[in-house]
C-alpha cells in the first residue's frame, strides 16, 4: 500500500501530458549536457523516471534525451547515481527501436550490469544470448584481483530464465563450480574497517573481528547469508548473491533447460546414486552434482540457524525470509536427484512440527506443504493433512496479510493439477479462502475468479452463492474481529476513523454469537443461515472503504460463479440457485450501491438459467408469483424484476412445458396487471420507487404474451393498454418517466394494440415456436416471422378505420 504522498505524486505523475513531458526532457537534457551535471540532474532524473513508470503504456521521449540517457550512461566518468537512473529510465521504454549500445568492449562490471540490464529489457532472444555470452567471457577471464563479479551476477539470473538452454556446457560448469566455491569456502573474518587515517590511527582498533550466528555465538561452521557481522568481504557478499540466485539458476541453468535433470537419459536410480558411487570411489563429483550437494548442505545449514533465537527484529526476519527460500530450493533439489528427499525429510519433518507450534513463522509454511506435495507421496507422508493445516490456519489467522493472501490464493491455482481429482480439501475451505478474498479484494478478484470453477460443485453451489453475496457482510465482521482481538501490529488494520461501539457489543453478544460464527466459518457447513439480522447489526460499518472495495467486486464474481455453475448443472439445481436469487434480490448488506450492481447481475443470470431449462418457470410459479405480487423488484432498478416478467412472458406457454395451464396463465396475468398498475398510478416513494420505462414496457409486452395465449384475457389488456397510451400522451405522464420514456412507451403501447387486433397473428408472433429461435429466420425476408409481422403491419394500416379499438 502507497502512503498518501505517494499516491498523489504518482497520481500528477500520470496527468502530466505530451507538452509538458517534451518541457520536461528538454531541461533533463540541458542538465545532462553540462560537464558537472550536480544534484539537479539527478533530481530530474528521478522525476523522469517517476513519469514513465507511473502509466502502463510507453511514454514518448524526445530523441535528444534518449541519445543523452544512453551517452551519460556509456561515459566511464559518469556519477553512478546518473548511470543508475538513465539505465532505469531507459529500461522503462523498452522494447525501443533507437537504442545504440555498444557495450562490447565495456570492462566496468557495474557499468557493464547496467547495460545488460537495457538490452535484456528489449526481449530479443537473440540479444538476450549475446548478453549471456559477453557476460561469460568476463567470469572467464576475471582475475582474483580484478573487478568485482556481484554485478554480474544478476544478469546472469536473468539470461537463464528469459532464455533457459543458451548457454554452453563449459559456461554451465564454470557457473556450476563458481557457485558452489561461494556458497561453500566464504570466509568467518569480518571486513576490515575503514582507515580512519592520521599518523596516530591504532592498527589494533582495525582489525577485523570474527563472524557470529543470529544469536550472537560465534560462527563455526561455513558461512551463510545468516551469519552476522558489521562489514563483509568480497567472498561473503558473493556467497549472499549465490543463494539469491540459487534456485533461479538450479532451475533454469542446465544445458538442456528448466527443471531438466542430470544429461544423460540415464534413468533417476542412476542419478541418485552418482553422487554416492562418486565419494566412495574417492573421484570429484561432477560440477552440477557437486554444486547440488554444496546447496543441499547450505540449506541444511539456514535451517539450523533458523532455530536460533534472534537478538534484532532485522535478523528474524531475514530468518524467516531465509528459510521459505531454503525450503523452495530443497524442493528443487530433491526434484531433480531424488536421493536428496530422504536425507532432507527429517529436517522438514521437525520443520513443519515447529511451524505449527509458532504463529511468527507461518510465511514457511506454505512452502512446506507445497515440498510435501510434491514429495508426500515418496517420502510416505500424508501431505493432505499439512494442506489441511495451513487451509484452515492461514485465511483464519492472516488474512489481514497482503502477501501471505496472495501467495495462499497462488498456492491454490498452482497446485490445481497436484490435487487433481481430489478437489475436496480445496472446495470444503472456500469459506476461509473468501476471507482473503473479503479483506484484500481489489489485487484477488481475478485470481479467485480464475480459481472459483475449481471451487464449486453441485453440493456447494447454493452455499458459495450465499457467501459471495455475503461477501462485504464477511468484510465487515472480519473487521470486527480484529477490533475485538488484541493489536497484531502496530499500526491498526481496521478503518481507525470509524467508531462503531454498538457493532463491538453485538460481536461480543451470546445472542449473535451463532450468526458471526456461520459467516466466519472456516469449512463449508451445507447449511444456509439467515444473515438479514447481521445486515441490521453490521449497517454503521457499510460506508467504510474496504467494504465498498469489496462489494465492487462481487458483481465479477458472481459472473465467473454462474459461468462456472452454467457448466454442470441439471434443473433441480438450476431451480434451486433460481429460488435463491429471488430471495435474496431483497436481503443484501446495505453498502451504497451495491444493491444495483448486483441486481444487474442477477437479472442476467435468472434468465440464463431460464434460457437453459425453461421449465422453471412452471416449477416456480408459486415463488415467482409471490416475487411479482411483492413488487420488491422495482427496487435497485427493477433489473431482476424486469428478467423475471420477462421470462414469464417468454416461458409461460404449453410450447415450453405441457404442464402449463390456462388458470396459472390467468394466475400470473392478473398478478402482472396489479403490479403494472401499481407502478403506473401510484406516485414513486420510499417503499415505491420510481419505476424504470424498461419494466413498464417488459411488463405491456409479457401481459399481452399472456394473453394471446388465453383469448378471453385480450380485451382486458386491449383496455389497459390504451389507458396507458393515452397516460403517455397527456399531461400526467410523468409516473412513466421523463418526456423520452412516457413517449417510448406510448409506442410500445400502440404497437401491442395493433397486434391484438389479429389475434391469431399475435399468437403466432408473441409465442413463436423454439426453430423461430434460429438465426435464419430474422435474415432472410422470405421466411415466416418478417413476413407476418409486414403482413399485419400492412393490413391494420389499411384497415385501421374498420376495426375496433
Amino acid at each position: 500500500m502507497f502512503s498518501a504522498a505517494a499516491e498523489s505524486l504518482l497520481r500528477q505523475a500520470r496527468d502530466i501530458q505530451a507538452e509538458e513531458l517534451d518541457k520536461f526532457c528538454s531541461r533533463a537534457s540541458q542538465l545532462l549536457r553540462k560537464e558537472d551535471s550536480g544534484p539537479d540532474a539527478t533530481q530530474a532524473l528521478r522525476r523522469l523516471f517517476l513519469i514513465v513508470a507511473a502509466t502502463k503504456y510507453s511514454r514518448k521521449l524526445e530523441e535528444a534525451c534518449v541519445d543523452l540517457l544512453q551517452s551519460t550512461l556509456l561515459r566511464p566518468t559518469s556519477p553512478e547515481q546518473l548511470q543508475l537512473l538513465c539505465a532505469a529510465v531507459l529500461r522503462e521504454r523498452a522494447p525501443c527501436d533507437s537504442l545504440h549500445l555498444p557495450w562490447d568492449h565495456i570492462q566496468d562490471t557495474r557499468q557493464l550490469s547496467l547495460v545488460a540490464s537495457v538490452l535484456l529489457a528489449q526481449g530479443d532472444r537473440a540479444q538476450v544470448s549475446r548478453v549471456g555470452q559477453r557476460v561469460f567471457r568476463v567470469l572467464e577471464s576475471r582475475q582474483p584481483e580484478g573487478p568485482s563479479l556481484r554485478p554480474l551476477l544478476p544478469v546472469v539470473s536473468k539470461v537463464v530464465s528469459l532464455a533457459p538452454g543458451s548457454l554452453h556446457e563449459d559456461q554451465t560448469n564454470l557457473l556450476n563450480r563458481r557457485l558452489g566455491d561461494w556458497l561453500r569456502y566464504a570466509g568467518l573474518q569480518q571486513g576490515p574497517a575503514p582507515s580512519p587515517g592520521g599518523f596516530f590511527s591504532a592498527p589494533k582498533a582495525r582489525q577485523p573481528g570474527p563472524i557470529t550466528e543470529v544469536d550472537g555465538a560465534l560462527a563455526t561452521d561455513f558461512f551463510t547469508v545468516l551469519s552476522v557481522g558489521q562489514r563483509f568481504t568480497e567472498d561473503q557478499w558473493l556467497n549472499v548473491q549465490a543463494f539469491s540466485m540459487l534456485r533461479a539458476w538450479l532451475w533454469h541453468g542446465s544445458p538442456e533447460g528448466p527443471g531438466a535433470p542430470d544429461t544423460d537419459d540415464r534413468s533417476e536410480l542412476e542419478g541418485s546414486t552418482l553422487s554416492v558411487l562418486s565419494a566412495a570411489a574417492g573421484r570429484p563429483l561432477p560440477p552440477q552434482e557437486q554444486l547440488r550437494e554444496r546447496a543441499f548442505e547450505y540449506c541444511q545449514r539456514l535451517l539450523e540457524q533458523s532455530t536460533r533465537r534472534a537478538l534484532r527484529k532485522g535478523d528474524a526476519d531475514l530468518q524467516k525470509a531465509c528459510l521459505v527460500e531454503a525450503v523452495l530450493v530443497l524442493g528443487v533439489l530433491c526434484r531433480q536427484e531424488p536421493s536428496f528427499l530422504y536425507r532432507a525429510l527429517s529436517g522438514l519433518k521437525a520443520l513443519h512440527a515447529r511451524l505449527c507450534a509458532d504463529p511468527a513463522w507461518v510465511r514457511a509454511l506454505l512452502p512446506t506443504a507445497q515440498f510435501f506435495l510434491n514429495h508426500g507421496e515418496a517420502a510416505a507422508v500424508d501431505a493432505e493433512a499439512v494442506c489441511q493445516h495451513a487451509f484452515a490456519r492461514i485465511p483464519s489467522e492472516f488474512f489481514h496479510s497482503p502477501a501471505l493472501a496472495f501467495e495462499f490464493v497462488q498456492f491454490c491455482r498452482d497446485n490445481l493439477p497436484l490435487f487433481g481429482r481430489n478437489l475436496g480439501i480445496l472446495r470444503r475451505s472456500f469459506p476461509n479462502l473468501f476471507k482473503l478474498l473479503a479483506w484484500n479484494s481489489p489485487p484477488l478478484t481475478a485470481e479467485v475468479a480464475a480459481l472459483l470453477p475449481s471451487l464449486v460443485d453441485a453440493s456447494t453451489a447454493a452455499e458459495m452463492l450465499h457467501a459471495l453475496l455475503d461477501l462485504p457482510c464477511l468484510t465487515a465482521a472480519l473487521d470486527l474481529q480484529l477490533r475485538a482481538s488484541p493489536a497484531v501490529s502496530e499500526r491498526p488494520l481496521w478503518d481507525a476513523s470509524v467508531r462503531v461501539p454498538s457493532c463491538l457489543e453485538a460481536f461480543r453478544d451470546p445472542q449473535f454469537q451463532a450468526l458471526f460464527q456461520h459467516l466466519l466459518r472456516a469449512k463449508a457447513s451445507g447449511t444456509v443461515d439467515r444473515s438479514a439480522p447481521l445486515h441490521q447489526l453490521l449497517q454503521p460499518l457499510a460506508g467504510c472503504a474496504r467494504v465498498r472495495q469489496c462489494a465492487e467486486a462481487v458483481p465479477t464474481l458472481l459472473q465467473a460463479f454462474f459461468s462456472a455453475v452454467g457448466q454442470f448443472a441439471d434443473g433441480a439445481l438450476a431451480g434451486q440457485l433460481a429460488r435463491l436469487l429471488l430471495e435474496r434480490s431483497d436481503s443484501l448488506y446495505p453498502v451504497p450501491g451495491y444493491e444495483a450492481q448486483v441486481h444487474r447481475v442477477l437479472g442476467s443470470q435468472f434468465l440464463a438459467l431460464c434460457q437453459r431449462h425453461p421449465s422453471l418457470v412452471v416449477e416456480l410459479a408459486k415463488e415467482l408469483l409471490e416475487f411479482v405480487g411483492s413488487g420488491s423488484g422495482v427496487r435497485g432498478g427493477g433489473h431482476v424484476l424486469t428478467s423475471v416478467v420477462w421470462a414469464i412472458g417468454e416461458y409461460l406457454a404449453v410450447s415450453w412445458d405441457r404442464r402449463c395451464t390456462v388458470d396459472q396463465i390467468n394466475k400470473f396475468f392478473e398478478a402482472l396487471e396489479a403490479l403494472l398498475f401499481e407502478v403506473t398510478q401510484s406516485r414513486p416513494s420510499a417503499t415505491l420507487p420510481k419505476c424504470p420505462p424498461q419494466l413498464i414496457a417488459t411488463l405491456m409486452t409479457t401481459l399481452t404474451k399472456l394473453a394471446s395465449r388465453s383469448q378471453d384475457l385480450i380485451p382486458r389488456v386491449s383496455l389497459f393498454l390504451s389507458k396507458i397510451r393515452t397516460l403517455a400522451q397527456g399531461p400526467a405522464a410523468g409516473s412513466l418517466g421523463c418526456r423520452e420514456d412516457a413517449a417510448a412507451v406510448g409506442r410500445r403501447a400502440t404497437e401491442l394494440l395493433n397486434l391484438l387486433k389479429m389475434p391469431s397473428v399475435a399468437q403466432f408472433v408473441l409465442t413463436p415456436s423454439a426453430g423461430l429461435s434460429e438465426p435464419g429466420y430474422h435474415r432472410d425476408t422470405n421466411t415466416a416471422l418478417p413476413l407476418a409481422l409486414r403482413t399485419v403491419s400492412r393490413l391494420v394500416e389499411r384497415g385501421a378505420g374498420l376495426l375496433p379499438g
